[in-house]
């Protein structure tokens, strides 16, 4: 590709609004621009970019015998209906009606349609086991679209799906995508850990994510450097210790003016971990009609601990949160700043493992100003008993009891075993050896393409611009000739190209600090600057991204330095 051709351009500065810095430097090199709030266009040189991380993937699908389809974006509401998704998933899930009045969605997953399809595809067990997959564009509502690519609204995304007889058939399958999706992340060239994580809306019973580990990313990653314990912080679990006394009769105790635990405790002379704590917000759920309420949902915590969303979300099957209001609080019975569970009504009530662990606990009396003392569950209150805490840095592990810390992480992939959780409510099934029908046993593996490309540019992104492992870069040799000439310039381009070479060829009328400027921005792998000295010794300058070491090359020798330098900077799935 001749670069006065290229149908993008570089930038001086990003906008203020590109909030990380591969995003920045994805915007300035020219890969990517913004059309909307978490909608982007992907220009040439980031196309080629998906193009190839998206081959990367076809070749490790195709090798545990998955077969590539393609399904529509735009889904019938009967399919989303029948699964319950249809009004479990909050407004993430865009709802619309055709011109016939007839109820559509715009599809976030493909679990529904595959499903159907599957339906009409297998009859009997001979039929299985089967793997699909496709690369196709998804679209999610996210009300809080940030960091460039890595969270969008519209995105392109790798998913597969897998059917089988049995759950050992399923495990087989959930693990040769554990594999190959290690291979895939290998030569694209990004590091990942995987980790133990929520199946969320997806369902079934066991999912892992495969983390990129990031300051940019949002979710919190718990590991235990002991015994290599890893989990989103989402469904991490923790010892949260014990302290199991003889109940005391509960005393009310005045509080004036202390409403946070920090306050209650110096207030009284204890410890947070002596006192209970509540959160309240309010949940969306799912009638039978098809249509939504809202309720009151209390979670009870220790004081020393905070209440992890995502998993008080999955103990009340909610569809959604939000923050309860204060008129809502005090509807149920709870007085701000001196709540409780004690007393309240028409709430839901889920208490954590620390609390039934715990005994004599200070807690709020739902009354100003008061507080009482030795509160215990199941005698002063009841409730739902469920994890709920979030782990932080130095919660103890609760596979080995050593100290654990958290990172940050970007979610690169997931994959799940979804069971008969599909197949079961839409009637996907296959007829055994012994003429019985049964439930197909399904999985789910998901790869983000776009997101992909925003972790590579967030790992290799340096002060003058990215550098892109070769595998997957937009091209692999950059040729900048130097001067008006472009004689010598357009030869060399031409033989290269011939020689199978991806060459993106500065053939502008431009000076050479803007040449060099630029190639640092785009990030191609390997570099053949063309000088007039160098040339009239029949000589090239060669060198591996803007600061590695430069060798002078023969002119006939340079296709020959490019194959064997490929040939090295190739990563390799192991």
């Amino acid at each position: 590709m001749r670069m006065s051709k290229l149908f993008s351009k570089t930038l001086r500065e990003a906008p203020s609004s590109a909030d990380t810095p591969g995003y920045r430097l994805l915007l300035r090199a020219g890969y990517i621009r913004q059309l909307g709030a978490g909608i982007f266009s992907t220009l040439p040189l980031g196309y080629r970019v998906t193009t190839k991380i998206s081959n990367i993937i076809r070749e490790e699908m195709n090798a545990i015998e998955g077969q590539e389809i393609e399904m529509p974006v735009i889904n019938p509401a009967e399919l989303w209906k029948e699964t319950g998704r249809y009004y479990s998933v909050d407004k993430e899930l865009t709802r619309f009606k055709d011109r016939t009045d007839r109820d559509m969605v715009l599809a976030m997953t493909h679990e529904e349609a595959v499903t159907a399809i599957a339906k009409t595809e297998i009859e009997s067990y001979k039929d299985l086991p089967k793997m699909v997959y496709q690369i196709q564009t998804k679209w999610r509502d996210d009300p809080r679209p940030r960091a460039g690519l890595i969270r969008v609204r519209e995105f392109l995304m790798k998913d597969s799906y897998t059917f089988d007889i049995d759950e050992k058939g399923l495990e087989k399958q959930y693990y040769a995508h554990y594999d190959a999706y290690f291979r895939i992340f290998k030569r694209c060239g990004l590091p990942v850990i995987v980790v133990s994580s929520d199946s969320g809306m997806m369902g079934g019973k066991l999912a892992h994510e495969y983390m990129y580990l990031s300051p940019v990313g949002e979710d919190t990653i718990v590991i235990c450097d002991n015994c290599g314990y890893t989990a989103n912080r989402q469904v991490a679990k923790f010892n949260r210790g014990t302290n199991k006394q003889e109940e005391l009769p509960s005393e009310e105790v005045a509080t004036p003016g202390a409403k946070t635990i920090e306050e209650v405790s110096e207030f009284l002379g204890v410890t947070p971990k002596d006192t209970a704590k509540i959160v309240c917000l309010m949940g969306t759920f799912a009638k039978e009609s098809g249509e939504t309420e809202e309720r009151l949902i209390v979670a009870v915590i220790r004081g020393d601990l905070d209440v992890e969303d995502a998993k008080l979300q999955f103990a009340t099957k909610a569809s959604a949160m939000r923050p309860a209001h204060e008129d809502e609080m005090i509807a149920a019975g709870v007085v701000p700043g001196y709540g409780s569970p004690v007393g309240i009504k028409d709430a839901i009530i889920v208490v954590d493992f620390s609390i039934k662990g715990s005994n004599n606990l200070i807690a709020g009396a739902n009354k100003e100003g008061f507080h009482v003392k030795n509160s215990n569950f199941g005698r002063d209150y009841t409730g739902k008993v469920a994890d709920i805490a979030g782990a932080k840095d130095g919660a103890l592990c609760g596979e080995c009891g050593n100290p654990m810390h958290t990172s940050r992480g970007v979610e690169a992939g997931n994959i799940f075993q979804l069971g008969t959780r599909y197949s079961e409510s839409m009637g996907c099934t296959f007829q055994d050896e012994g003429g019985k029908q049964k439930p197909v046993y399904m999985g789910s593996y998901g790869i983000g393409v776009g997101r992909l490309l925003a972790c590579l540019a967030e790992e290799y992104v340096t002060e003058k611009g990215i550098t892109f492992p070769i595998s997957i870069a937009p091209y692999q040799v950059h040729l900048v000739p130097l001067g008006k000439d472009m004689t010598h310039g357009e030869e060399l381009y031409k033989k290269l190209t011939k020689d199978g070479i991806e060459v993106l060829f500065d053939d502008r009328q431009a000076s050479a600090g803007v040449k060099f400027n630029d190639a640092d921005l785009m990030g191609i792998p390997l570099r053949i600057t063309m000088g007039n000295r160098t040339l009239q010794e029949g000589k090239v300058e060669g060198q591996i991204g803007f600061d590695g070491d430069k060798e002078l090359i023969p002119l006939e020798e340079v296709s020959h330095w490019i194959q064997t330098k490929i040939n090295e900077l190739t990563p390799l799935a192991e």
